[in-house]
């Protein structure tokens, strides 16, 4: 984005607790919509391709540049946490790896893969951050948010199948292959490294609670991992915790194992951090599978949509709302509106102009809004459906007035 675009993106974007000055027409007066430099209009369905192309916030009025600004950079906390995960995680497998061939523990050995697929996760983290970012074009004229989407889902595959996957066959295997026989290695080197480990995994960990934290506020953290649109703060939160979590399972099979002379603990303990990389990813599958497949807004979200589109005086009724998240800052609306019998094309332009900078100011992830006049008829019985699932909140209507069915 220039400087010139992000000077009209702030100059566009509604203040918290003013109104949108979108004035609407008399029914004598018509309307124009008002001319940005470089012949860009403020109306966003008088958009061409070619502006699209140059900018994925090609119409920033009404508040909609500065919320595509936003989801530009609004990754910028992910990204921290994510490089953060990716140095440490890096520095530590490399030193368990050392210390697994030294001393011949399994558990050590399995942190040091656990250690080496969380680097490779915050890589492709990265790489969906990035991509994600990419302007629309020809072929995606909606963008690439999904990106993220898609390799966030890769990474809990990967977690799965490499982190938990090997780390329970190296845990039958060295359990399998213990004999009368076997000796124990010094476990000195294993302390020290889960020591260091733990120091270097807790402040990757305190990088991402620090972002995941600002992000939910006042939110119990669970339901935010549930409700958030971005996987890369609940990513690494996850995978940093249970790091720490696994170097204790590896400190108590190596402790344990010397203390009783039982070298079935030290497998045992491999085990236990394959069992714990498996529910972590299925946690990152869940989540990641439903935001690949397309969520929008909760239920109480609509109900305000709808609330500020039948704030509007020419409005008769709001009908179906329809949202998609297409990436964490990056939400796609829809509406069909009745609006009142003898209002102009002018004045129905304006009073929309008006809706989508109100939704834009109480949604600033908001990047594209379409709102389609619909009878009243159509958008009353959508409404009816709608509040079968608490997703709206029907209007009294006069339905003997032929004029009000459409």
């Amino acid at each position: 984005m220039t400087d010139a675009d992000n000077h009209i993106a702030q100059e566009s974007a509604p203040t918290p607790n003013a109104q949108p000055d979108i004035q609407i027409p008399a029914a004598n007066e018509s309307y124009t919509p008002t001319v940005l430099p470089d012949g860009q209009s403020s109306k966003r369905g008088l958009a061409v391709f070619d502006e699209i192309k140059e900018s994925s916030s090609a119409s920033v009025s009404n508040g909609l540049g500065a919320a595509v600004h936003k989801a530009q950079s609004g990754s910028d906390g992910s990204r921290a946490s994510v490089i953060a995960a990716f140095i440490g995680n890096l520095a530590v497998g490399v030193v368990k790896f050392i210390a697994a061939a030294i001393s011949g523990s399994s558990a050590m050995l399995s942190e040091g893969m656990h250690s080496m697929v969380d680097s490779t996760d915050s890589l492709l983290l990265m790489l969906g951050l990035h991509r994600s970012q990419k302007a629309p074009d020809l072929e995606h004229p909606f963008g690439y948010s999904h990106e993220l989407y898609f390799w966030s889902l890769v990474v809990a595959v990967m977690v799965f199948a490499l982190g938990g996957g090997l780390s329970l066959y190296e845990g039958f295997s060295h359990i399998r292959a213990v004999t009368p026989d076997t000796v124990m290695g010094d476990p000195t080197l294993n302390y020290i490294v889960i020591a260091a480990a733990a120091v270097i995994e807790g402040i990757s960990l305190s990088v991402a609670l620090r972002n995941f934290n600002k992000a939910r506020g006042a939110m119990r953290p669970f339901q935010f991992i549930r409700e958030t649109k971005d996987p890369s703060l609940f990513t690494v939160v996850l995978e940093d915790s249970a790091a720490e979590l696994g170097l204790l399972f590896a400190f108590m099979g190596v402790f344990l194992g010397h203390l009783f002379g039982n070298p079935y603990l030290d497998g045992a303990a491999s085990l236990c951090i394959g069992v714990l990389l498996c529910g972590v990813a299925g946690v990152l599958l869940r989540e990641t599978k439903g935001l690949l497949i397309g969520e929008g807004l909760r239920a109480s979200e609509l109900r305000e949509v709808e609330h500020i589109i039948e704030g509007s005086e020419l409005v008769a009724e709001c009908g179906r709302i329809l949202s998609l998240y297409m990436g964490p800052n990056d939400l796609l609306l829809t509406a069909d509106v009745t609006f009142k019998h003898g209002v102009t094309a002018d004045q129905i332009m304006a009073a929309t102009d008006q809706i989508e900078a109100r939704i834009v100011q109480r949604f600033p992830q908001t990047t594209r809004i379409f709102i389609e006049s619909e009878s009243l008829r159509y958008t009353r019985s959508q409404s009816i459906a709608a509040s079968s699932v608490g997703a709206s909140d029907p209007l009294p209507v006069d339905t003997t007035s032929p004029s009000n069915l459409g």
